[in-house]
């Protein structure tokens, strides 16, 4: 039975304005016998303190309910004084109000010390990143209940339904813990050990419902009022701040994933996309079938770009500023992480893209659309802390994923056609501390900066929004950035432009530069070099070599020796190439005339988009096959005559396509040691749709334009299996396993998709 809190209790709690007070004999006399004593309800009246469901919700319009009555839904009017309405309506107010409105009496600081001490409340609640994570966050607690439920909590913990378990196994083992969700024929339980369980119903030999694990409350009265200050103050103001990594995921993990599980973007930190497991295969993935479906709430025309993040049982999926962690098993939520989009926000930021997540012991690392990384428990989703990276009215945002290295974040930016001054960050994974900062675009005096001549250098883009991958033998990380600015006018830009268009190759541990490769100097195209950097250790040319290898926007494919940096090989996998006839031996291009983007407008292949772009490209180590995403396109491109500076544009021209120019796209499959075509399937969508991922069982799964998901033979190139999903592709597939059984899953549309064997 629920224990309803007396009104005097409460209010001698609190410090409500003196007109409630005033009107609570008033409420008491009048009001009680149909809406209750504590307003939630009656045996002839409704509850009035649910402010959602409330017809009346300012004082003013309280006041002419009471006076006024609403006879069709059976309540009389009630003459009255209209300073006694005013008391009763004040009082109402302060009923339903959040207890932030009204903090109650007492030191919130003892309270505090109590909380965390003698209390013992800490153990189970968190607040602000602190404190544990089998009770509710409480640190937004004053504005989210009323003082009523905070003193019913406290004293009656029974009033709410008990989500505690304790479960037997038909297998002899067994799992206490707290219900994170349940259905007719699964629960997902985290245990009191720690570890999220989901477990089939059908698995249960005796399930038994406990008490809540929250004791009753009892402490001195002096106690009781101090906590009491000190919860109904905590509406969310004090910023998240870290506590010692907990137990988790290790970097051993991420750096060698545990069998079945795809702990980073790319599955690897070799960027790879290609995964060990081979329960699903070349002879059986006609079989394939869908095995669970998350819709993502929002905006169901947005493509989702996510690519999921398994460990643990658990999946880790995003939209703009919001993560989900799901049993992987089944699909079902376990915790949702949200925050308001930001406003004002323009370019990449303003679309509403995010990547994905990193994970790292007990946390998952999330960047915003303002250029925020934030720290989320990676069983609850409650946040530990959160640091900017860039002021986002400088027109930083963030859209990618970040990459855990040993104990750090790197964490990119977006923004690189909107002027922002490109950098690479690393952060303390366990306190959000900022450990380095590698800027893209050099300052005066650095080393580089001498490859801008002009006064383009201060909004000179080269952004580093795509995720990186990192070597952990040989201790260097990898990261591709993005187009110089302004894009398609290089007046105020004259020289290479490093680190534009380039790979960079850096020391973890403090940032420094070890080499860098630029693909595209004085890029006047916008050919990002944000395309995966795959790694690679492989026969090349007669001798083992430790290689990276990237199908570039500009349309070569590239491999470098990836310790030293050195130029291996660049062979063209687009036929429409008319912007350079090769690369040179030192690895630059052989520009051909009349590439350059002129006022009338200059027709160059490729597009704009590139021959390639973004979304995932693959490796198949047993066919020594490179898989991407290939596009033969021209555009016109156009060099603005005005400054470039002018205008809220950082472009300095634009594109459009020439009349009557086809784009044709292709899945293309390149031998690594020659460039060579090893085969082709036709494709509609494109680049910039489905990313790609290859197994051990012989498959290259991708999505096709028509809204296909499809598995080819990776030697060959025949489809063998597809399924029809309707949706438009954004996003990259991935792979994981579960109790023997392997899934394929992905970001289709607006929701994720996982698939298996009957």
């Amino acid at each position: 039975m629920t224990r309803f809190v007396p009104l005097a209790i409460l209010f001698s709690l609190g410090a409500p304005a003196p007109s409630a007070v005033d009107g609570r004999k008033a409420y008491e006399t009048r009001c009680t016998g149909c809406h209750g004593a504590d307003g939630a309800g009656g045996g002839h009246g409704p509850g009035i303190v649910e402010s959602r469901r409330a017809r009346a919700r300012s004082q003013q319009e309280v006041r002419d309910v009471i006076v006024k009555g609403i006879p069709e839904a059976g309540m009389p009017a009630f003459p009255m004084s209209a300073e006694d309405a005013e008391a009763i309506a004040a009082y109402v107010i302060a009923l339903r109000s959040p207890a932030s409105g009204n903090p109650t009496a007492g030191d919130a600081a003892a309270g505090a010390a109590f909380f965390a001490g003698k209390g013992k409340c800490a153990g189970c609640h968190m607040i602000g990143g602190r404190g544990g994570i089998l009770g509710p966050d409480l640190t937004n607690l004053a504005r989210e209940r009323r003082l009523a439920q905070i003193v019913q909590a406290l004293d009656d913990p029974k009033s709410k339904p008990s989500r505690s378990v304790n479960l037997r196994l038909r297998d002899g083992g067994s799992v206490r813990g707290l219900v994170r969700y349940e259905g007719p024929f699964d629960i997902g339980v985290l245990g009191l050990d720690g570890a999220f369980h989901s477990i089939s119903k059908a698995a249960i030999a005796d399930l038994k419902r406990e008490a809540p694990l929250m004791p009753p409350f009892q402490a001195a009265e002096t106690e009781r009022r101090d906590l009491l200050a000190f919860l109904t103050r905590l509406d969310g103001r004090s910023s998240a701040h870290a506590q010692p990594m907990g137990e988790g995921v290790s970097f051993a993990d991420i750096a060698r994933p545990q069998p079945g599980e795809w702990p980073t973007y790319h599955g690897s930190l070799s960027g790879n996309r290609h995964s060990p497991l081979a329960r699903i295969d070349t002879a059986n993935v006609a079989n394939l079938a869908p095995k669970w479906i998350f819709p993502i709430p929002g905006d169901s025309r947005r493509a989702l770009q996510t690519t999921p993040i398994v460990a643990g049982g658990i999946m880790y999926v995003t939209a703009v500023n919001q993560a989900w962690g799901l049993d992987a098993r089944t699909g079902r939520e376990i915790w949702h992480f949200n925050r308001p989009r930001t406003s004002g926000l323009v370019g990449d930021a303003a679309g509403g893209i995010n990547r994905g997540v990193a994970i790292l012991g007990d946390r998952v690392f999330l960047q915003t659309d303002n250029a925020h990384l934030l720290a989320l428990h990676r069983l609850t989703g409650q946040l530990l802390w959160d640091v900017e990276l860039a002021d986002s009215r400088d027109h930083y945002g963030s859209t990618g994923a970040p990459l855990v290295v040993n104990d750090l974040v790197i964490a990119g930016v977006s923004g690189g056609d909107e002027g922002v001054r490109g950098f690479l960050d690393a952060y303390r994974a366990s306190t959000g501390e900022r450990v380095w900062r590698f800027w893209t675009v050099p300052a005066p005096g650095e080393e580089g900066s001498e490859t801008w001549q002009g006064s383009a250098a201060k909004h000179g883009c080269a952004a580093t929004w795509l995720t990186g991958s990192y070597d952990p033998e040989a201790g260097i990380l990898y990261w591709p950035t993005g187009n110089p600015c302004p894009d398609y006018n290089g007046d105020e830009r004259k020289g290479d432009n490093l680190y534009s268009d380039s790979v960079l190759a850096l020391d973890p541990v403090t940032g420094r530069k070890k080499w860098h490769f630029q693909f595209t100097p004085h890029d006047l195209h916008d050919w990002d070099a944000t395309e995966s950097l795959v790694l690679v250790d492989a026969p090349f040319r007669g001798r083992p070599r430790k290689l990276l290898l990237q199908g570039n926007r500009n349309g070569f494919f590239y491999v470098l020796d990836r310790i030293t940096g050195e130029f291996l090989m660049a062979e063209p996998f687009v036929k429409r190439l008319t912007w350079a006839s090769g690369i040179g031996p030192d690895g630059r291009p052989k520009m051909l005339p009349g590439s350059a983007p002129t006022p009338p407008g200059s027709l160059v292949c490729p597009a704009v988009a590139g021959a390639s772009n973004w979304p995932a490209t693959a490796f198949h180590p047993g066919t020594g096959l490179f898989f991407l995403m290939a596009q033969e396109s021209c555009n016109v491109y156009t060099k603005a005559p005005q400054e470039w500076t002018r205008g809220d544009s950082f472009y300095g021209g634009a594109t459009r396509r020439a009349p009557g120019e086809p784009s044709p796209k292709f899945l293309r499959a390149l031998d690594m040691e020659t460039g060579k075509l090893a085969w082709e399937v036709p494709v509609e969508g494109g680049i910039l749709q489905s990313g790609l991922m290859t197994t051990a069982g012989g498959l290259v799964f991708y999505g096709d334009g028509s809204g296909a998901f499809i598995a080819a033979d990776a030697a060959s190139g025949k489809l063998l299996w597809h399924f029809d999903t309707g949706m438009a592709w954004k996003a990259s597939p991935m792979t994981y396993s579960l109790n023997g059984d392997q899934y394929v899953a992905v970001a289709a549309g607006s929701a994720i998709m996982a698939f298996g064997l009957p």
